[in-house]
């Protein structure tokens, strides 16, 4: 088991904070033997999603990082435009609502209509047509060493993050060649995506270069998000659904998965891997490893 330590946060722009306030709660209760025991639950709480003056969604969410997860959100659904002019994200933590503005006038009206609930944990809610936008995405030749899957898979399971602490959560981490840069966690893993969206959108970050690792399922909604931000390369420790390899292989995305130790298997997007690391040199992994494949 790798264990988490505070010195492995040193190369991220945001790392997770277990300790922050508002993020887990302790609760009390009895284990297999009837003995009182004391442990960590995570909080979720309901966040609502204004765009102008129109109420787009309400999610689930463990309330870090509202306005990320707001920009990303509208951005990855096709509710804001690459060239939209943001005046303002205005969270109310009392009225647990977030509201996007811009100076373009919005009406999403016809597309609210029209929903498709993903397999994401809490339930993640698309608009529209799930492929919409993807006809004209066309994602860079970016080169990935296996090198770089190898350090960034060992950084950042040695991570301190709400998982270790509390279990029941996923995490994203936006990754540049063997540095991971911004690490989300959330209850559903296309949040975390999101507030890695909305980050990337507020500070202008550049996607082509750039890996997106998470621990959860590769399912289609998440290499939609991924293939909709730019970003080549969508890496996980778990593993994949038919339509999520369907999708990557027709908008050439390269696609890893079951990506523990010494071992990975890439499904989609072959061309740009480079194998400069000899797996016999990479430490494995135990089949009954600390962190498990979030599912």
């Amino acid at each position: 088991m790798q264990l988490a330590r505070l010195a492995d946060t040193g190369d991220y722009l945001i790392a997770p904070d277990p300790r922050a306030a508002r993020l887990t709660r302790s609760v009390t209760g009895s284990d297999q033997t009837g003995a009182v025991v004391e442990t960590n639950v995570v909080e979720e709480r309901p966040l609502t999603i204004f765009l102008n003056g129109q109420e787009i969604v309400t999610a689930m969410t463990i309330g870090d990082y509202p306005d990320y997860l707001a920009l990303g959100f509208l951005r990855n659904q096709g509710m804001l435009r690459a060239d939209d002019e943001i005046t303002g994200v205005d969270f109310d933590e009392e009225l647990e609502t977030v509201v996007v503005r811009t100076a373009r006038q919005t009406d999403f009206e016809e597309k609210l209509r029209k929903k498709t609930r993903t397999s994401g944990c809490a339930v993640g809610t698309v608009f529209g047509d799930m492929m919409a936008g993807l006809e004209g995405v066309v994602l860079p030749q970016t080169e990935v060493r296996t090198s770089w899957l190898y350090a960034l898979s060992g950084k950042i399971n040695r991570t301190p993050s709400l998982y270790l602490e509390a279990g029941a959560i996923h995490g994203t981490v936006l990754c540049h060649e063997d540095r991971p840069l911004v690490y989300m966690e959330d209850v559903g893993r296309h949040n975390a995506v999101d507030k890695i969206a909305g980050w990337m959108l507020t500070e202008g970050v550049e996607a082509a270069d750039k890996i997106l690792y998470t621990t959860g399922r590769l399912t289609s909604e998440m290499v939609i998000k991924t293939a909709m931000m730019g970003i080549p390369v969508l890496a996980s420790r778990s593993g994949f659904t038919a339509w999520g390899v369907e999708i990557a292989q027709q908008v050439g995305l390269t696609l890893i998965g079951r990506m523990k130790g010494q071992r990975f298997v890439c499904l989609s997007g072959e061309a740009r891997l480079k194998r400069d690391a000899d797996p016999a040199q990479v430490p494995d992994e135990p089949r009954r490893a600390g962190r498990k494949a979030a599912e």
